[in-house]
Formats: structure tokens, sequence, C-alpha cells
């Protein structure tokens, strides 16, 4: 069976948590054992080099062991601490090493191995140290571990202990149990939310949205799951309006042709060069706008490859005015380039750069009432260079600049075809300023007509 995101973060909370209270319950049982113990046989050797000259003394003066087997109170003389024995009477403090047992943990071997007195547990396993007359070794005495000594003992502190830690270790892991269920409940209601979200969107419903106040990281892609809604909410729109938008340009002409050729046809309408005429004029303007749609697929901005070299501006300005002036003059407008305003170096293509201005004169020169006249002028600040083109009325109301660079959008409210173009051109050159790194904007110009300030970004020296 699948485990979902829940119940594997659960069963890895448990484990974990299962995990880390075994590791805790063996190293504590290996710190009691190693340190702990391992302290207390240490003060039990260091009593056994206290006991081992008083053995020697003994077995000195005896010159066997006879005196001390059975003898409990040669035994109990020769055990006593310095500390004890020097001591006035009733400031006689025992060492940790009698406090802790070690002195019953004590026995005494001949030099054959044989049991003199002590401890008679004491065996291989026990703590050895000679005891040593004149060089010559004549007896060992001996020290039980502790820990061994525990275990023959059955102390109960130690089991009590071993309990303790794994009843502990056990009601750990319960408590993290639960605390990982509600986590893995409430992260399951979280992400379910977000999937089931990213489903709906998935399957093209673009208005759902998320409500979401936190500002932990799921919190943050929730919010980057509304962000995504509202672009492709946008993005839906936009195709929608485009499609539509292509449907009418493409209708218009194509009905004009289908009318008249099937007036040709029947015989309506003869075939001579002026019946043609139109039906040339129609097929142009199907051809401008599947040509105008080209340019508006590959100046998207990342779509075209752009040659990007450092390029006076001023001077691409003054070539387009110089080759547009004969045109303006045919239509009655005064073109003009006023000085500009260094710096005028970008950073740019200058076919896509050469394109964009082209454009716009040439919607100035569409637009612009007979008599008017059209500035050009470059203009450098502060790491910014600016091209405006301003032209003489007719003007463009407040609504209409804010939708003069949508596709297919014509201030004229009949769309006439006669007058004006496809309604990309400006669409086009925002999305070449907009691959410079710049901005375009349309503003009511003092002449009385419209305003365009393109703005981009100054050229590295």
């Amino acid at each position: 069976m699948k485990l979902g995101i829940p119940a594997r973060l659960f069963l890895a909370v448990l484990v974990a948590c299962a995990l880390v209270v075994v590791a805790n319950g063996l190293m504590a049982r290996f710190l009691f054992e190693r340190t702990f113990m391992g302290y207390l046989n240490d003060q039990g050797v260091a009593r056994m080099h206290e006991v081992l000259p008083r053995l020697a003394a003994g077995y000195r003066e005896h010159g066997s062991w006879d005196f001390a087997r059975g003898n409990l109170d040669a035994w109990r003389a020769m055990m006593r601490s310095n500390a004890t024995r020097n001591a006035p009477p009733g400031t006689r403090v025992p060492p940790v090493s009698d406090q802790t047992g070690a002195v019953p943990r004590f026995a005494l071997f001949d030099v054959d191995g044989v049991h003199v007195m002590g401890n008679p547990e004491a065996g291989p396993d026990a703590v050895r140290l000679p005891v040593t007359v004149d060089g010559r070794t004549v007896g060992w005495l001996a020290m039980i571990p502790f820990q061994q000594a525990i275990a023959s003992g059955d102390v109960r502190f130690y089991q009590a202990q071993v309990r303790g830690w794994w009843t502990n270790g056990i009601i750990s892991v319960l408590i993290a149990a639960g605390l990982a269920w509600m986590l893995s409940k409430a992260l399951l209601n979280r992400v379910g939310g977000l999937a089931g979200a990213i489903h709906r969107l998935a399957t093209g419903d673009y208005a759902v949205r998320i409500s979401s106040t936190d500002r932990d990281e799921l919190g943050q892609l929730a919010h980057d799951v509304n962000r995504l809604a509202d672009t492709l909410e946008h993005t839906e729109r936009s195709r929608r309006g485009f499609m539509a938008d292509i449907s009418h340009e493409l209708r218009t002409p194509l009905a004009v042709l289908r009318a008249e050729l099937e007036a040709i046809q029947d015989g309506i309408r003869p075939m001579t060069p002026a019946t043609l005429a139109p039906l040339q004029g129609e097929v142009q303007q199907l051809g401008k706008l599947i040509d105008d749609l080209y340019e508006l697929s590959v100046t998207q901005v990342g779509e075209v490859s752009y040659q990007f070299a450092p390029l006076d501006l001023d001077e691409l300005a003054q070539s387009i005015v110089a080759g547009m002036r004969p045109r303006f003059a045919d239509a009655g407008l005064a073109l003009q380039a006023l000085p500009a305003v260094p710096p005028t170096r970008v950073r740019g293509d200058e076919r896509r750069l050469l394109q964009l201005l082209a454009n716009l004169l040439e919607n100035a020169l569409r637009y612009t009432d007979r008599g008017g006249q059209v500035v050009v002028r470059v203009l450098g600040g502060e790491a910014r260079v600016q091209l405006v083109i301003e032209d003489s009325a007719p003007g463009v109301d407040a609504e209409g600049r804010g939708r003069l660079f949508e596709r297919f959008y014509r201030v004229e409210s009949s769309r006439n075809r006669a007058s004006g173009g496809s309604g990309l051109g400006l669409a086009i050159c925002r999305n070449i300023v907009q691959a410079h790194g710049g901005e375009i904007s349309a503003e009511a110009s003092a002449l009385g007509g419209l305003r365009i300030v393109i703005d981009l970004p100054e050229a590295a020296a």
C-alpha cells in the first residue's frame, strides 16, 4: 500500500523518536557501567594498593598465611583504612571505597591460588594485585568488580533504573507519536488544500484562490499559487481576446474578398482593373496584418535573438527623421529633430531600434492632422536616455492613452481600416522597448496631440 505524505511523516517522526530513546537507554547503561562503575572500581583498586603493604608485613612477620586463615580479627585489622586508623575516636569517616563496599569484595589467595580469607566468590574475572615480600610474590589480593557484585547481589536500585529508563522511553515515544499525528493532520489539511487548488488549475479553473495568512513556507507557496492563478487567468483572458481580435481582423477583408469574387463569378461585376483594385487592396491589408502578427510574436521579450551593442540613439533618430522627412512634407506635416542632450548612447539592437522609431513616426504620420508638426528629441539623464516623439492635434484622451499599447486597439471607435493600421504597431514597439530593459508611455503633448516617451538604460562606458 502506498503511503501518503502525512503517514510517512508520522512514521518518520515515530521511528526517529524510538531510535533516540533506544540510543539514549543504551548510552545511559554504557555510561553507568563504564563511567560510574569504573569510578567505583578505581576507588577499590586504590584501596587495594593501601592494603598491600599491611598484607606483606603480616606475611613477613609470620612466614606464611596461616595466621590469617579463619582469623576475622586479623583480616579486619589489615583491611582497615589509614584514614580511620589514625583519626581520633568519633571523627573516623570511612573512605569512598568503604562506603561503596570495596572491602567486602576483597579476597586473599596464596601463591598457589588457594583461597585464604575474604570473599570466596572472587573468581578469574576479579581484579588481582600481587603481594610481594623481598621481591618474591607470596600471594594475591583480589577484588570482585562492582558490576559483578551488583549482578550477584540482585541490587534493586539498578533494576529500578533500568525499568525507569525504558518506562521513560515508552512514554516519550507515545508523546512523540501523538505530536507527530497532530502535525501530520495539520500538514495534511494544508497540503490537501494546496493540492486541490493546483489540481483545479490544471483542469482550467483559473478562478481558484487559496486563503492563507501564514508566513511560513506553505504560506509562501499558497501566495505563489495565487499569483500563478492570477497570471493564468490573465493569460487566458488575453488569449481569448487575442483570438477574438484576430478573427475580427481577418473576417472583414475576407468578407470583402468573398463578396467581390462572388459578384464577379455571378457576372454582376465585370473583371476589370477597377474591380480588381479593391481586391488587391484587401490582399495587401491581409499581408500587412500577417506581417504585423509575425513581428508581434518575434518581438516578445526573450523570443527573439537581439544583437546588443553600444549605439548612439540620437544618430539613429536623425537618420530615421532624414529618411522620412519627404513623406511628412507630402502629407503637409513638419518633421523636425531637436538637438540632443547628452548622453545619448544606449546598448541595443540597431535593427530593432530603427524598427521602433519607424513605427512611431509612421503612427504620427498616419494620425496627425494636415498642417501639424512632429518633433523628435533625445534627452540624457542619470544613467537613463529618453527618446521623446510629440505630435500636434488630434489628441488622445486619458483612457485611450492607457490602452494605446494593447494589441488591436485603435483610438477611433469605428475601427476604420482606411485611416488606421492593424492596431499592432504600438504593441510591437512596447515589446521592443521591454526587450531593451526600458519603458514606454503615452502622455498628452503640449503641441495638442500625443507625446510618446521611451526610457532606456544608458550604455556602460
